[in-house]
């Protein structure tokens, strides 16, 4: 999985290829409406309001991509929300050069020149960041971490494995790559049965840990498609999580094409919390990007969807848009919300206004 996202030269997400939108393999939902960025922007004001305004925010996004939610947020911070948007440094994370040319690119056609010199940088990783007051934002990231596939086998766990024979991919299970894997089972999918699968993010809690490294002050916001460990690892997903997407069509083919589609895994939001507590990051809150939206956009009755609609069909193509971001059979309720601070005194975010109490302990 490693290899087939991330090769240098092979990889899905190095070679520069279009992923997302009609023409990819997938929608986010920045590649839906601009609506999207724009109400996280307003959240982004909120939590720089919370920080007591300094005179410096630093806005970092992980996992740009073609710098659609980059292009929309800083267009509309930088014309309804002035204040905030002198305050703000945008720095967006892409470690493939191609998508870096890409992004910058696409910066360029939204954005004045001077804007970006003065306000914007990307970079490879979050390794080379000075330390951050402000927030690490990531949407649809977490669930591209390459992941193990662990099963039960006469009552023991096994790892699986992929070799080649005949030219031809093939699955093996031995024994377990790591002891962070037993550990990690135990924890959260002890009741794991016999051969059913279930997936490993060793590398999600390592991310935590790199992000709780760079951030003094400020927020993690966190969007992906997952859940709770005790909803996500349930009897009822025998095969696991782990699914290939290409050309808009979701599979379980994760042989046929290595490089040329997408490979993801639902997002265990239990680990991210307990990699987060031990390195300083406090729960504000975990909700469903229904009820984050829903709070954001009822202050003025989501009047910013309309920004840009000149007639009644566009409005209502912009409505039609909103409805796929919230509605609850789909985008709504399959992408939840984490939010993570450190060293702010009990912030009270409106994104949060409908999660419901201590709903990181138990399934919204």
């Amino acid at each position: 999985m490693d290899l087939c996202l991330y090769h240098p030269e092979y990889g899905y997400y190095m070679r520069g290829a279009g992923r997302t939108g009609k023409q990819g393999d997938y929608f986010t939902s920045s590649d839906l409406h601009p609506i999207f960025a724009r109400l996280i922007a307003r959240q982004a004001a909120e939590m720089w309001a919370a920080l007591s305004r300094p005179a410096s925010f630093t806005w970092v996004e992980m996992g740009a991509g073609r710098g659609l939610f980059a292009a929309d947020f800083l267009d509309w911070a930088r014309k309804t929300l002035p204040d905030f948007c002198q305050a703000l440094h945008y720095v967006a994370i892409e470690p493939g050069i191609h998508q870096r040319d890409r992004l910058m690119e696409a910066l360029k056609r939204r954005l004045p020149f001077e804007y970006l010199r003065n306000r914007v940088c990307i970079t490879q990783d979050i390794g080379s960041l000075a330390p951050v007051t402000g927030c690490f934002f990531s949407n649809e990231l977490v669930d591209a971490f390459p992941v193990h596939v662990v099963t039960r086998s006469n009552g023991c766990l096994k790892e699986l494995y992929v070799t080649q024979e005949k030219n031809e991919l093939q699955e093996v299970f031995g024994p377990l790559s790591s002891p962070g894997i037993a550990t990690y089972v135990a924890r959260y999918a002890n009741h794991v049965e016999e051969g059913q699968r279930t997936e490993v993010s060793l590398r999600a809690t390592q991310w935590m840990h790199s992000v709780a490294e760079k951030l003094v002050k400020g927020f993690v916001l966190t969007i992906d498609y997952g859940d709770l460990a005790e909803r996500l690892y349930s009897s009822e997903r025998r095969a696991g999580t782990l699914m290939a997407y290409r050309r808009h069509a979701v599979s379980e083919n994760f042989y046929d094409a290595p490089g040329e589609q997408d490979l993801t895994a639902h997002v265990n939001f239990s680990a991210l919390i307990d990699a987060g507590n031990p390195v300083g990051l406090e729960v504000a809150g975990y909700t469903t990007q229904e009820r984050f939206l829903i709070a954001l956009g009822e202050i003025n009755e989501f009047a910013d969807l309309y920004q840009g609609s000149h007639n009644e069909a566009e409005k209502l193509q912009a409505r039609m848009q909103l409805k796929r971001l919230i509605f609850p059979g789909g985008m709504g309720n399959v992408f939840k919300i984490l939010i993570q601070y450190r060293s702010v005194p009990a912030p009270r975010l409106t994104g949060l206004k409908y999660a419901r109490a201590a709903s990181y302990g138990s399934p919204p």
